[in-house]
């Protein structure tokens, strides 16, 4: 593995890290982002994407992944001022401002990313976070190179906290994009310890298995390297790397429980983003040292070869014995039968 010298000032931000393939089999390079949110600061955000996209395109990329919650912002140490059966005007005030910085899909933030999706002609996958009215899902979404919008996922469990903020995913966003250089799909951090959602995404036949996490811990890798081995995938985990500097200053924005301990130099998120073939091999990363582009050349047919051993929704399954039913149809609360009933009456016409 070669790193690519660190920037000079008219250079780029970060350094790269690479991992290059065998040149005899069809590869796909894929590049993972480890950087930070500029938190609260959504236009500001987009525009260090757009500058980190350039930058992946310049070192060949195909495909670009950006971590969860890029865009609209991971509130790591925020706990909305929540406890049980109360919640604070402060607190109150701190969601009025997430809201703020959440954007709406489609809007003008989907078609910005989509033109820069266009413009370097690369395979985006970018972590957001997803307004819809006034309730936020925690969100992946999808665009080709060619500047089109695919679709999204929308994070189906929220975990711990993150339930008081997020709202929960149905069925009808768990999506695998054929695509040129492969089959693209992705789960939002801990949905990946979830065997019946894995399931249903090793089913949809992905091969590039996209994890945007804001998990930088060391037992993460073994997530990452068990759904690389179960699912004969690779797998590129992507996560932010911050600082306390990163988020806005006390008393404005506080580490709940932490804040006197912290710095603005403190690390909040160590990142350890990494990309592990479908043997398991880790060909890029875990990188806990700052922001980078983490790459690697993917040689397509070592999943094949994978899955000669074990194609856990082919040849080593047991429908016959264990089978799963995924409920793919949008989850809706409130359905008007008049909208039914001008269909009915349009095709009777």
């Amino acid at each position: 593995m070669s790193i690519v010298p660190a920037p000079q000032p008219d250079g780029p931000l970060f350094a790269e890290v690479d991992m290059a393939g065998d040149a005899s089999a069809p590869t796909v390079r894929a590049t993972v982002v480890q950087a930070s949110t500029i938190f609260y600061d959504t236009p500001a955000t987009l525009d260090k994407a757009e500058r980190l996209l350039a930058e992946a395109a310049g070192y060949g990329s195909q495909l670009v992944v950006f971590p969860e919650a890029f865009i609209g912002g991971y509130p790591r140490g925020s706990n909305f001022g929540v406890t049980i059966g109360n919640r604070t005007a402060k607190g109150k005030e701190e969601f009025r401002k997430y809201h703020a910085s959440a954007i709406d899909v489609p809007g003008p933030e989907i078609e910005r990313l989509a033109a820069m999706a266009g413009k370097y002609k690369v395979y985006l996958v970018m972590g957001v976070i997803e307004r819809d009215g006034y309730t936020l899902y925690c969100t992946v979404v999808f665009f080709d190179s060619q500047g089109r919008f695919l679709g999204k996922h929308r994070k189906i469990m929220p975990t711990a906290l993150e339930r008081i903020i997020w709202g929960f995913g149905d069925g009808s966003t768990i999506p695998v994009f054929e695509t040129p250089i492969g089959k693209i799909g992705a789960a939002i951090c801990w949905e990946n310890k979830m065997p019946l959602l894995r399931t249903a995404m090793y089913a949809k036949g992905i091969e590039i298995y996209c994890a945007p996490t804001a998990d930088s811990r060391d037992v993460w890798q073994a997530s990452m390297t068990h759904i690389a081995l179960e699912g004969g995938c690779f797998v590129l985990s992507a996560n932010q790397f911050c600082r306390r500097k990163d988020y806005p200053p006390p008393p404005e924005y506080l580490f709940s429980g932490t804040e006197d301990e912290l710095n603005p130099d403190s690390v909040v998120c160590a990142g350890g983003s990494v990309i592990i073939s479908p043997s398991g091999a880790i060909l890029a990363g875990p990188n806990y040292d700052g922001e980078a582009l983490i790459s690697a050349d993917l040689d397509m047919g070592e999943i094949a070869r994978a899955k000669f051993d074990f194609d856990v929704v082919g040849h080593y399954s047991r429908p016959e014995v264990l089978s799963l039913i995924v409920r793919d149809h949008p989850a809706k609360p409130v359905t008007f039968t008049s909208a039914s009933e001008k269909t009915e009456d349009a095709h009777k016409l």
